[in-house]
């Protein structure tokens, strides 16, 4: 679809009513999530202002060429038919906001929007966002976590609760869960362990953790750290 209206620049495979995946930008975090969701054959239609990205992506994922900061725009494409909307455009701050008010006010159920700072991330959830994302903050304090310790992977869920994939400290290898009582003494639960060449098992007072198993735990992330930070 050409900016501000008009016909559609190609004939892209519209969800059906009621389903499907909107993204509005295709940057590197747009494009991304629009390639990765038609990958995984979900329904997605990606919109894109941009002549250059809009010529970069056509014939890889279902696009029409608008601009989403009109009101008109959105509503041609259908955009009221989604259940689930994600806002890729966060250099430009008017635009983030503009395009963000306008899916909150033809009542988009889910938005995800980008945001580039906390007080960008501010506005989006006062204006309606539903899921605002800090891509590169969220990354580098991810890997901050990863870097400072045993941790291989990292992932906050909500209100300070995380999982994490690491190593076994010295003192639980050889253990039963009940033996090292890992919980009692640092507040984490082990979830569950992977052994060289044995599949992921859920973890059980029986289980015991070995030198070369990665376990799988849960638990507040200061408790984490300081279970992490064990030789």
């Amino acid at each position: 679809m050409r900016s501000g209206g008009g016909e559609p620049r190609d004939a892209p495979r519209t969800p059906p009513k009621g389903s499907g995946i909107l993204v509005i930008g295709l940057g590197r975090f747009g494009s991304s999530i629009a390639a990765t969701l038609d990958r995984l054959g979900q329904d997605v239609l990606a919109v894109e202002q941009k002549p250059e990205l809009v010529a970069q992506w056509a014939g890889r994922v279902p696009l029409v060429e608008a601009d989403a900061t009109n009101p008109e725009a959105l509503e041609q494409l259908g955009a009221r038919d989604f259940p689930v909307a994600v806002v890729g455009v966060g250099s430009y701050l008017e635009a983030s906001v503009l395009i963000t008010g306008n899916l909150v006010d033809i009542g988009v159920p889910q938005i995800w929007a980008k945001a580039i700072s906390s007080e960008h991330a501010r506005i989006l959830q006062r204006i309606g966002a539903h899921h605002v994302v800090l891509p590169e903050a969220d990354a580098g304090a991810r890997v901050a976590h990863l870097v400072s310790g045993r941790m291989l992977d990292y992932i906050e869920v909500e209100d300070g609760f995380t999982v994490v994939k690491m190593r076994p400290p010295k003192e639980t290898q050889g253990f039963t869960l009940a033996q090292s009582k890992i919980r009692e003494r640092y507040g984490v639960t082990v979830i569950g362990v992977k052994s060289p060449g044995v599949e992921f098992l859920y973890a059980t007072p029986e289980t015991r953790i070995s030198s070369n198993d990665l376990i799988i735990v849960g638990g507040h992330a200061d408790l984490l750290e300081r279970f992490a930070a064990r030789p």
